[in-house]
């Protein structure tokens, strides 16, 4: 039984394997923004919960009907998407040093909620058999005592730029979080226990997933 990844998210990838899968990384090359601004033209704004669901069910159904490596995928699809929540403001990832740098500045000594969204579908045999999804979510409190000069020292490593919210649990931004209230893996961009909980609801067991004989 294979596990299909419809992410590039390292961060995902390491929990994954940390958790005894090796998942078949799948590219969903989704547009994010002009999936978002067309349910939006539609529904109107987007709270922060639908925001990632719908991104993580266009990632998993982008992956479905397409081929890795030549071979047809056969096995269970998992897409995910993550956005953090400060106040009534959403943020994704930033991209650029400057606009981490004055969210930290922002965040530092608050709390926020991590929202990260899941989206499943039984593809085994190669054909579309269910799906099923749902978002978890996490708080994150920041320490308060977080000096300019740490923010530049953590925005120059480059850590925050690719990642909601602007910050890690799981390398260097760790050392700025105080208190999480919540499943710790939905902070890093996927809840372990959300997700056991879909695949066991279609029918797979999650340590029919495990590949123990792949870890290094």
């Amino acid at each position: 039984m294979r596990l299909y990844l419809a992410s590039t998210s390292p961060a995902r990838l390491w929990l994954l394997r940390n958790a005894g899968i090796e998942p078949v990384v799948a590219p969903s090359h989704v547009d994010e923004p002009a999936a978002v601004a067309a349910a939006e033209s539609e529904h109107g704004a987007l709270a922060a919960g639908h925001m990632v669901q719908l991104l993580a069910r266009a990632k998993a159904e982008a992956v479905v009907g397409t081929e890795i490596d030549g071979a047809p995928i056969d096995g269970i699809v998992v897409g995910c998407d993550s956005a953090f929540e400060l106040g009534d403001t959403i943020f994704g990832k930033p991209h650029r040093a400057d606009i981490a740098t004055q969210r930290w500045r922002g965040q530092r000594g608050r709390t926020g909620v991590l929202h990260s969204g899941h989206w499943v579908i039984d593809h085994r045999g190669g054909e579309v058999r269910a799906a099923v999804g749902a978002v978890a979510q996490a708080s994150v409190s920041f320490v308060p005592d977080m000096t300019d000069a740490e923010i530049d020292a953590y925005v120059a490593s480059g850590e925050p730029l690719q990642v909601a919210g602007a910050f890690t649990i799981d390398s260097l931004g760790g050392a700025f979080i105080e208190r999480i209230d919540g499943d710790p893996s939905t902070v890093v961009g996927m809840s372990l226990p959300t997700l056991r909980r879909l695949i066991r609801s279609l029918g797979v067991e999650w340590t029919a997933l495990w590949n123990l004989g792949d870890r290094v």
